[in-house]
């Protein structure tokens, strides 16, 4: 796991190494081991390395293929590379170093594009084809490794991370309304738009072809729900356990120390029960706790730890959190307000104390339906289906006003399910799981704001991706619809600058791809049966996992918002929210903000989700968006 960057030089001078060196130091947090640079008339490439495979000088970046025509800067792993290996000596193929890297190199000097085919991993790779005058860049299935790029007027660069892109001179900070509007409705900024008006995201599964001439974006992989699997209960229960014991084992090759997160959730414990299985030493697992009761899994972990002896660390998150917010967020060069990055930052640094690689069970909700909102969607289905959409749309829309004047919790859950219900199923879907309300993104926005985006609603990114789904029914689809929208936009860009900001690699045997096909190919009926969320994966891991843990109402990295806001992190809200003259200010409405903060600190009402995106959209204003001259 590392960082790359680099950008061309068809059109534009960038200014040679000072600009390459420029641009790695900004992501020197991804890789402290080594660096290095490739430059040439055409191309300007540079790599941060975290030595995981071949911690020799002959692993180091960019590295040339055999006849020296490639050069490539990678970040990520191949988890097959040793079977792809094996079959390319075959063929004659003498390799220098034991890294993943350099088989990809020979890889493609075979088979061209068609080599991202046969690489199973997780990985975002440039490679620069000097016979051909062509740079290479494509990004793994599920988007567990981001690539950013930037385009305007021929000038093109790209990197990891946005803020090596924005260590070019002059690069422009035009802020795109819509995607503010995205934010604040998803938490993160959907691909393959950036905050920024001339930076985009790679999607995962596309490759990108840059001459030249330009460039071309293309997909190469996605994810289909339409072949059932016919075989019995029982057999896909034995296929799913021994690719899942596979793909872990897949995910232990390391030649620096491992181990594992801890949540004491089902994907984690899972994991970790794998690991020992096939580890003749104990494993290093790793939690975090809060001090809050309420959103404390420590003791949950601890269970598992014992259970399977493994080398424990605990840490708990109290009232330090506003001490260290401000460093935290800085890794997010784009707005991202998942409140779980801080309990994600907390593990991955108390991680890196014991190990540099450490496994997770990220992808198990995504892909065996395991989130609450399942059950809440579940039951929002059951009731549409029972009333004709005509009464729906006209009807439920009026009493929803109605409820909304009812005081209390009560009169707010009924305004919200006669919302969603008054919808289809896509555009309900968004609704139950949007973090703004249509009528409190309404009472902020300055009417300039709303004016300028008249006509533009999130909800597309949803509805498009549902409708794109080729599932059998309404659960595939929004399996599908996670897996592309929130998993990839979300749960894995939390993760990734969580962990490199404390140069650790994290690795997810749930989201190997070939989990997911098979998955995919589940009756939706082995995954969400009768209110009981991810029911085959929970039938593998019976065996592991004590029934009070395996059954027991999901947390996930939760975190006491409300309570934060009117605490530890009051002072700094006020400063930020309440006092500022650019930023959220420019979105707006100064005294909107100033009623919902004192709605929230009176108790009137709990406003903690959206404070903390307008919190975390000011604090990365004020570092990446304003003043330019401090951030280049």
């Amino acid at each position: 796991m590392c960082g790359i960057a680099g950008f061309s030089l068809f059109n534009y001078n960038e200014g040679g190494e000072k600009a390459l060196h420029n641009v790695h130091h900004a992501i020197l947090h991804r890789g402290p081991d080594a660096s290095g640079t490739y430059l040439d008339e055409h191309i300007g490439l540079c790599h941060r390395r975290l030595s995981i495979l071949d911690l020799s000088e002959a692993g180091n970046q960019p590295m040339f293929s055999a006849d020296g025509n490639l050069v490539i800067v990678f970040n990520g792993e191949i988890y097959n590379f040793l079977e792809i290996r094996a079959k390319l000596e075959q063929q004659g193929v003498a390799f220098k170093s034991h890294t993943d890297t350099e088989v990809i190199l020979e890889l493609y000097a075979r088979e061209g594009i068609q080599c991202l085919q046969k690489l199973n991993g997780m990985f975002a790779f440039a490679l620069w084809d000097k016979t051909k005058q062509e740079l290479f860049i494509a990004r793994d299935r599920l988007g567990k490794k981001p690539l950013y790029y930037f385009s305007d007027n021929g000038r093109f660069a790209f990197g990891s991370e946005i803020k090596a892109i924005l260590a070019l001179q002059d690069i422009p900070r035009d802020i795109r309304l819509d995607a503010v509007y995205d934010f604040f409705a998803y938490q993160y900024v959907p691909d393959p738009k950036s905050i920024f008006q001339h930076i985009h995201k790679l999607p995962p599964a596309h490759y990108m072809v840059l001459n030249k001439d330009g460039f071309t974006i293309t997909e190469y992989w996605d994810l289909s729900f339409k072949n059932i699997s016919t075989a019995s209960e029982d057999a896909n229960k034995q296929q799913l356990k021994a690719l899942l014991e596979h793909v872990t084992k897949l995910r232990m090759i390391s030649d620096v120390p491992l181990g594992a997160f801890l949540s004491g959730g089902v994907d984690s414990s899972g994991v970790v029960a794998m690991m020992s299985e096939a580890s003749e030493t104990p494993v290093k697992t790793c939690t975090i706790g809060f001090d809050n009761k309420d959103f404390n899994e420590a003791d949950f972990a601890r269970e598992i730890a014992e259970k399977y002896n493994t080398e424990h660390h605990e840490y708990t998150v109290n009232q330090n959190v506003a001490d260290r917010l401000e460093h935290i967020v800085s890794f997010f060069d784009e707005p991202f307000a998942d409140p779980s990055l801080v309990p994600t930052y907390f593990v991955s640094e108390l991680a890196r104390k014991a190990v540099t690689v450490a496994l997770a069970g990220d992808g198990g909700d995504e892909m065996f339906a395991g989130y609450e909102k399942y059950t809440t969607d579940d039951i929002e289905n059951k009731l549409r289906n029972k009333f004709p959409e005509s009464v729906r749309k006209t009807l439920f829309p009026t009493l929803a006003k109605i409820a909304g004047k009812v005081p209390g919790t009560i009169g707010k859950k009924a305004k919200s399910l006669l919302t969603t219900l008054s919808h289809d199923a896509a555009m309900g879907f968004y609704i139950t799981n949007s973090m703004i309300t249509d009528e409190m993104w309404n009472s902020l926005v300055k009417p300039d704001v709303a004016e300028k985006l008249k006509g533009y609603h999130p909800s597309h990114y949803t509805i498009d991706t549902y409708h794109k789904a080729d599932g059998p029914d309404h659960l595939s689809k929004i399996l599908y619809t996670d897996i592309k929208t929130y998993m990839t936009g979300d749960i894995l860009v939390k993760v990734d600058r969580m962990s490199m900001a404390n140069s650790l690699e994290v690795r997810a045997p749930i989201l190997d791809y070939q989990v997911a096909e098979f998955a995919a190919t589940l009756p939706s009926s082995q995954k969400y049966r009768d209110g009981e969320k991810k029911y085959l994966l929970k039938e593998v891991f019976k065996p592991f996992i004590p029934d009070t843990l395996l059954y027991r109402k999901k947390m996930g990295f939760s975190t006491p918002l409300d309570e934060w806001f009117r605490g530890e992190l009051k002072a700094l809200s006020e400063s930020k929210l309440l006092q500022c003259n650019e930023g959220l200010s420019d979105v707006f409405n100064t005294a909107a903000i100033n009623s919902i903060w004192q709605e929230h600190q009176s108790r009137t009402k709990d406003h903690g989700i959206v404070l903390w995106s307008m919190l975390m959209y000011q604090m990365w204003y004020d570092r990446y968006a304003v003043i330019q001259e401090r951030a280049s």
